[in-house]
């Protein structure tokens, strides 16, 4: 109970203690008068001990000298940011680099696998289970029915001229064969000819989720890395989280994106792209596409329209890539076929081939479509979207001479 009630009830007691003890004494026997008398003693001893605590608490806080304030300790480091490297402590110490990716180490499952199925062929008589292990290792890595068919009797024909009667001098004359057939132009168009004046557009067509969007991220990356002015048109205007995919990777590599509305026409989202690339001096328009409507006709008309406005003044379409899935191997390659179809495709971007233990789908894709793989990505990072380059990726595939072969660990 608080002093306050206390007190309270206390003259409360008193009170009517008095009453009863003056007002009608003679009325009360002599028990209940002592009990009355005994209460308000009790009561007043009650109230009492409050009052000499508190002036005990005064004479105290009178004679103590008054408190000093306490220091204030330093905060200390936790054991987390005591260990950490100080960042701006050695500002010239570089920060160490990751290493390049190759074609050795984009494509170690797919070697793997080329290796173990061509493995019994090493340091044997070429025979008839020779050929059975080829046809297999070839098949199994995509490389596709008609174009193995086809590389096998090549093959046989060279070996029989050739007089070869050893199964490493028999993978030494695939791969030689596999370079001979991947000799298709491989470079990149800024400009048109004829038309030298005017933007370059970049057409990126397929699928979606083969990775269009990424590519043109990475590959407005690329170019920037160069040196070039690049504007990025978001034409996917059926897929919500396009623009917004594409103004990100625009952030990373300082180019502009020009984008509509959700649903908004997308041959209009490339034209206002074409003419701000123009009036900015940019140097090119890589420019998003939709992959998918309600019917494949439909599909296919809506980039036609695309392709013909962004053809138009000021802009001219140098490069239309269409971009396929390594890891969906011949189903991607059926897909792809009618875009190529559909669009005048002049080359192919083939991602996530780092991923696919098939790599040969290379193989069906330069035999079936008759078009050219211009780029590869070996990784998820910009820089791992790389020029296709066919020496590097027979050398790495095969796991023979070239560039270092990466230990199974890696």
């Amino acid at each position: 109970m608080s002093t306050r009630a206390v007190a309270g009830a206390g003259a409360i007691v008193i009170f009517i203690g008095a009453i009863l003890l003056l007002g009608g004494s003679d009325a009360l026997p002599d028990g209940w008068r002592i009990a009355v008398i005994g209460l308000v003693v009790a009561m007043l001893a009650l109230m009492t001990v409050p009052l000499v605590q508190r002036s005990r608490q005064r004479r105290a806080a009178s004679s103590s000298p008054p408190e000093q304030p306490r220091p204030q300790l330093a905060a200390q480091p936790s054991a987390t940011a005591a260990t950490a490297p100080d960042e701006t402590a050695h500002p010239d110490v570089a920060k160490p680099e990751r290493a390049p990716v190759t074609f050795a180490s984009g494509l170690a499952s797919s070697r793997r696998t080329l290796r173990d199925r061509l493995a019994s062929i090493r340091g044997r008589t070429p025979d008839a289970e020779t050929w059975e292990s080829f046809e297999e290792a070839l098949l199994g890595a995509d490389v596709g029915v008609a174009t193995t068919m086809a590389t096998l009797d090549r093959l046989r024909s060279a070996a029989a001229a050739a007089g070869i009667t050893e199964g490493d001098d028999l993978l030494s004359a695939l791969g030689d064969q596999m370079r001979e057939v991947l000799d298709a132009e491989r470079s990149l168009a800024t400009s048109v000819p004829g038309r030298d004046d005017a933007t370059a557009v970049w057409l990126f067509v397929g699928v979606n989720g083969v990775g269009k969007t990424t590519t043109i991220g990475k590959v407005g990356h690329r170019l920037s890395s160069s040196g070039q002015r690049v504007v990025m048109a978001a034409g996917d205007t059926f897929r919500a989280a396009a623009a917004s995919q594409l103004q990100t990777w625009a952030d990373r590599c300082g180019a502009e994106l020009i984008s509509g509305s959700s649903g908004a026409d997308p041959s209009s989202v490339v034209h206002d792209a074409v003419t701000a690339a123009a009036a900015r001096g940019a140097d090119v328009v890589l420019a998003d596409t939709a992959g998918r409507l309600q019917t494949r006709k439909n599909l296919m008309d809506e980039l036609a329209k695309v392709r013909r406005v962004a053809d138009r003044e000021p802009g001219a379409v140098a490069e239309t890539l269409l971009v396929i899935d390594a890891t969906t191997g011949q189903n991607g390659l059926s897909q792809a076929r009618a875009f190529a179809e559909a669009t005048d495709v002049t080359g192919v971007v083939l991602t996530k081939l780092d991923g696919s233990a098939k790599g040969g789908i290379v193989f069906a894709i330069e035999a079936e479509l008759g078009l050219p793989v211009k780029l590869v990505g070996l990784g998820e990072q910009a820089e791992d979207l790389v020029a296709f380059d066919p020496d590097s990726y027979v050398d790495a595939l095969l796991g023979v001479s070239g560039e270092p072969q990466p230990s199974e660990g890696e």
